[in-house]
């Protein structure tokens, strides 16, 4: 320092902290920074959530009809409320009734045991397909049915396996006799399946692929390495590999069970009969829709979404037994 240069200190007064915002304005603000951030997303999703409800939910209100003399002329508010006599078909089993149960039942055994593996096993084949053109040819074409609607598929079968389809033409062409398949009672769980299996089973296989798809190949090397062959590679790491979405569908598969087709069946139901074609679907329309019985129709559908939602629960309390996910988590 120079002598004769007076330097000055100044005093340095300690700056009071800045104000913490408290916890309610620390949430506030991520909730308006998170908002912000997904308002996009969140505008994306509103009109299919909007949709679900006014589409799936809101109309659960009617289900108030189960309880009434509905007349359509007098509508919700001026119908009579009756309690649980609409159930009475139910609780007293009534012939038409258990008869649609007993075909609804049977159909769903069927679909189930024999439709649902369907798919898993096309995926398996199709992902063993080594040719990435013969894959994509292949899936396109198996594909196709799933777009068709049942009024065509009926028809496409009738024309191929009706009296006088092309079947019965070539038999007739060969000398040989011909094959009443269409219209046969004996035969139309049989021809159902059928129709299920080649509208459905390329469409439902396309989630089994994409499962595949995912699975580590480290996994079929080392198995090799061990001399593991084919179908051992496939019973212990494919099909564990795919177990989770298998598991998952299934219980999907059973939440949807009572319903076995309602346009499908109600198209053929004429030329067989309701004995063996009638199921609760087609009962619900032919009493509630034709016969004018609202009120029965509307307790049937109802009990029948009840028993729906118990079988999805039980089905994913067994998931979680076995150690899956299921549909949803505990």
């Amino acid at each position: 320092m120079k002598p004769g240069l007076l330097v000055r200190k100044r005093s340095v007064e300690p700056r009071a902290p800045a104000p913490r915002p408290n916890d309610a304005t620390t949430v506030s603000g991520h909730r308006r920074s998170r908002w912000r951030k997904d308002r996009v997303l969140i505008g994306l999703a509103a009109p299919g959530f909007l949709a679900v409800v006014l589409f799936n939910y809101v109309p659960l209100l009617g289900n108030v009809v189960a309880f009434q003399d509905f007349q359509p002329y007098l509508g919700v508010a001026g119908s009579q409320f009756i309690g649980f006599d609409n159930f009475d078909i139910i609780i007293s089993g009534d012939a038409e009734f258990l008869n649609a149960l007993r075909n609804t039942l049977v159909i769903t055994f069927i679909q189930v045991v024999l439709v649902f593996p369907l798919p898993i096993c096309l995926a398996l084949l199709l992902n063993s397909l080594m040719n990435d053109r013969v894959k994509v040819l292949v899936q396109s074409v198996l594909y196709l049915p799933h777009f068709l609607s049942w009024v065509i598929v009926v028809a496409l079968f009738q024309n191929m396996f009706g009296a006088t389809g092309q079947f019965n033409s070539i038999l007739a062409a060969t000398g040989l006799p011909g094959v009443t398949i269409m219209g046969v009672p004996e035969l139309f769980k049989a021809v159902i399946t059928s129709q299920v299996i080649w509208k459905d089973t390329g469409w439902s296989a396309i989630i089994y692929l994409a499962a595949l798809s995912r699975v580590d190949t480290n996994l079929y090397e080392a198995a090799a390495l061990d001399r593991a062959g084919p179908w051992q590679r496939l019973w212990h790491v494919t099909l564990p590999a795919i177990r989770p979405v298998i598991i998952l569908l299934l219980i999907l598969k059973l939440g949807d069970a009572l319903s076995v087709g309602f346009e499908q069946i109600l198209l053929q139901q004429a030329p067989v009969g309701t004995s063996v074609s009638e199921v609760l679907d087609t009962y619900v329309y032919n009493n509630g829709i034709v016969g004018q019985n609202w009120g029965v129709a509307a307790a049937i559908g109802l009990v029948k979404g009840i028993v729906g939602v118990i079988l999805v629960l039980a089905a994913n309390r067994v998931a979680h037994v076995f150690g899956e996910r299921g549909v949803y988590q505990r």
